[in-house]
């Protein structure tokens, strides 16, 4: 690779950065993530950049993402956050998949504290822009956060979809670049939202009663 492709390839990685921080960061200001909560990858060429373990979305910088190989080891960088196996099943399964978000963002970390009857379709799809976005939700089986039994839970769920719901965790998705990672989030959790207000408090409400 002569100078001039050096000086490219380094100008579009710094780009993904700038839309990756980006992203990071209007989450942070929205409230979809919060604390050192939350992990976030993109994929560069055969390079994985994924946020390093206790790193913050509202001051996420450059310096904080780690680098896998195309094998997923760590080369360089920080440590890598410990659910990153989870990132690297998805971008796996997918080889369209450019970019991976996991947060516990509020809606969909309530929704995911409810059983629901399908697991392979786990937020009812009230509007229509969930399906656009990612089509089903599947809910994964409840294990410690960055815990082998979880990181089996989610292999054993994966599916042709690309979003899915940890129980008792929150949400991953999966998408073609940063920008549509962001996007997929923020209808994943307003689509938990929506479902919250239309069942889960009744659910909540009938599960309560049950106990009495």
């Amino acid at each position: 690779m002569d100078k001039a492709d050096m000086t490219d390839v380094k100008k579009e990685l710094n780009q993904l950065f700038d839309r990756a921080l980006w992203a990071a960061h209007s989450l942070f200001e929205r409230n979809k993530v919060s604390g050192s909560s939350g992990n976030f990858s993109f994929r560069f060429g055969e390079r994985i950049y994924i946020t390093a373990g206790g790193t913050c979305f509202g001051t996420l910088k450059k310096e904080d993402f780690a680098v896998l190989d195309e094998k997923f080891r760590h080369i360089s960088g920080p440590k890598p956050s410990k659910e990153w196996p989870l990132h690297c099943m998805l971008y796996q399964k997918h080889g369209d998949v450019g970019a991976v978000l996991h947060t516990h963002s509020f809606y969909s970390a309530l929704w995911s504290c409810l059983e629901t009857e399908s697991a392979g379709s786990c937020i009812p799809a009230y509007t229509p822009y969930l399906k656009m976005k990612l089509s089903n939700v599947v809910r994964v089986p409840y294990a410690l956060p960055g815990s082998q039994d979880l990181f089996r839970n989610f292999e054993q769920s994966l599916t042709n979809a690309k979003g899915y719901l940890l129980a008792n965790h929150g949400p991953v998705v999966g998408a073609a670049d940063v920008e549509e990672a962001f996007y997929a989030l923020e209808e994943f959790e307003e689509s938990a939202k929506t479902a919250w207000f239309l069942e889960g408090n009744a659910a909540n409400a009938k599960k309560i009663k049950e106990m009495d």
